[in-house]
């Protein structure tokens, strides 16, 4: 699964690529994801400007004019490919998503574990999937001091809680297990003790 450095890679290439175009058009090659696929997504996003792309977590927040936002997370094996020319769709290309700039996005999942919602940009902080999330590691508030008060009085293992989305964001296994490597910390050591 794409972990955060990923995801904000990603990130910044679709900026690079869409921020100011507008979606001509869009295709979604099947009813849904993980989850079903919006209602009338592809009308509902028609000729909207791409205004920001930015992350939350592992998420990927496309902020359109009119005052919605795509929400998408890559899952197990999703990626997201830009082309400068218009490509016939592959087994797993869920989404493509045409630009008036010359751009199409092909959202590929072959696990089909990825999803993609269209929410109102001024309640994406009160999404389903959102609105439980903790601290974002590249915000500058994610010090050792605020570590220790949240792992403080935890019962856990310090990779439990180093995983648990709802205290920092975006780290999973790969990440987890490397930081604790590199500080010489046990993975199965109580965060409450370190």
């Amino acid at each position: 699964m794409p972990e955060l450095p990923e995801v904000e890679t990603v990130c910044r290439g679709l900026s690079k690529a869409l921020l100011g175009a507008t979606i001509v058009s869009a295709d979604a090659h099947r009813a849904d994801l993980r989850f079903p696929l919006p209602k009338n997504l592809v009308s509902r996003i028609k000729g909207k400007r791409v205004r920001a792309i930015r992350r939350r977590a592992k998420y990927i927040l496309i902020d359109l004019d009119g005052g919605d936002t795509l929400l998408m997370h890559l899952g197990m094996s999703g990626r997201m490919v830009v082309l400068k020319e218009e490509t016939k769709p592959g087994k797993h290309d869920h989404l493509v998503f045409h630009f008036s700039n010359g751009a199409h996005v092909t959202f590929n999942d072959p696990r089909r574990f990825g999803l993609c919602d269209l929410v109102p940009t001024r309640d994406i902080e009160k999404h389903k999937l959102i609105k439980h999330l903790g601290a974002e590691p590249l915000d500058g508030g994610l010090t050792s001091e605020f570590l220790a008060k949240k792992f403080k009085n935890k019962k856990t293992t310090i990779k439990a809680a180093l995983l648990d989305q709802r205290l920092v964001v975006g780290v999973g296994n790969i990440y987890a297990s490397e930081a604790l490597f590199d500080a010489g910390i046990s993975p199965k050591r109580m965060a409450g003790k370190v």
